[in-house]
């Protein structure tokens, strides 16, 4: 162990401070490509996630749409039985809007919700850098 510790204090303190910034540069690398990674898979989960929200609303928007026609008419119908036709004309479509537009924002709201879940700061980097300042911290003392 002595002979450890004579080695290193025959070190010249230009040689410290290269092995030093050596060192630093290729922690330096190492991190940037640990928060590039990490982001890229970070954007990779958002975008699906992004994409299923804008499928929920497109599939929500289309069968609400094939559907109405029919169930507006069944409805309007079913109403004009007990009241005149040209209110169960309007209020069927009436009716049938309001509904579609609850299941929708029901199913927007919960993709939004995991969307808004999802955080983009790259932690394992994060938490890197903190050792890697101690680490840094150490070496200098």
């Amino acid at each position: 162990m002595e002979g450890q510790a004579q080695g290193r204090d025959e070190r010249s303190l230009g040689d410290l401070l290269k092995e030093l910034t050596g060192e630093i540069r290729d922690l330096f690398r190492k991190e940037v490509e640990l928060a590039r990674t990490e982001t890229a898979e970070k954007a990779s989960r958002v975008t699906s996630r992004a994409a299923a929200v804008a499928v929920g609303g497109a599939v929500a928007l289309v069968g609400g749409l094939v559907l109405m026609e029919a169930v507006v008419r069944g409805l309007t119908a079913l109403l004009a039985q007990w009241m005149p036709l040209d209110v169960a004309v309007w209020l069927a479509p009436l009716i049938v809007g309001g509904v579609l537009a609850a299941v929708g924002y029901g199913l927007f709201s919960k993709a939004m919700a995991r969307l808004r879940s999802e955080s983009l700061t790259p932690e394992k980097t994060k938490e890197s850098l903190q050792e890697n300042a101690q680490w840094l911290k150490a070496k200098i003392k």
